[in-house]
């Protein structure tokens, strides 16, 4: 399966979050995946790439061209994309992965995650998307979309497209689950459409 991870690039976090991407990068090798990611060398993003590779799994990198000028491309993935800008970006990422995997990260990880979800809830894809947050870090967006799910902002369903877990072997366990379907209506498509 080709798994995307979404996670940091920063350099300014506290080390336990490098350790988790090695787990997960250790366990997406040791489960026979192949890793798709950011392309990028630095932070998270680098360790997960170099803890799949060590363990044997092929990688794939989506990196825009910016990036690569600013000498942070992670050149030893078995193949590196080089894409435009960013858009582009996450439609290769996209199209190249059959499940998502959102680890710690900052306002990218969020536009990843956000962008996923709700194709996700409209129907448009089938592809597992899982959450591994083992200190909390997005309870309060868990709570957000709760409070907007009360207030009638979000289909009833938002919470079926996607998993939170704890650990990385429940997070591969909900990978590597079929997902079912979701066929909103189009009452709810206006709602999850809507800018």
């Amino acid at each position: 399966m080709f798994i995307c991870v979404f996670l940091a690039s920063s350099q300014r976090i506290d080390d336990k979050y490098l350790a988790l991407a090695e787990d997960v990068g250790a366990e997406l090798a040791r489960r026979g995946h192949t890793l798709v990611s950011g392309g990028a060398r630095v932070s998270c993003m680098g360790a997960v790439a170099r803890a799949a590779r060590a363990g044997g799994a092929r990688t794939v990198g989506v990196i825009p061209q910016a990036l690569v000028d600013i000498e942070v491309a992670d050149e030893d993935a078995d193949e590196l994309i080089v894409t435009a800008d960013m858009r582009e970006r996450k439609g290769v990422m996209d199209a190249r992965s059959e499940a998502f995997l959102v680890l710690p990260g900052g306002i990218g990880t969020l536009e990843e995650l956000f962008e996923i979800w709700t194709t996700r809830t409209l129907g448009l894809h089938d592809k597992p998307l899982v959450i591994l947050d083992p200190w909390g870090l997005y309870a309060p967006l868990r709570e957000l979309v709760e409070n907007m799910h009360d207030a009638g902002f979000t289909r009833p369903d938002v919470f079926d497209a996607i998993s939170w877990t704890a650990t990385v072997e429940e997070a591969f366990e909900h990978l590597e689950k079929r997902t079912r379907h979701l066929s909103p209506s189009p009452e709810e498509v206006g709602e999850a459409t809507a800018g």
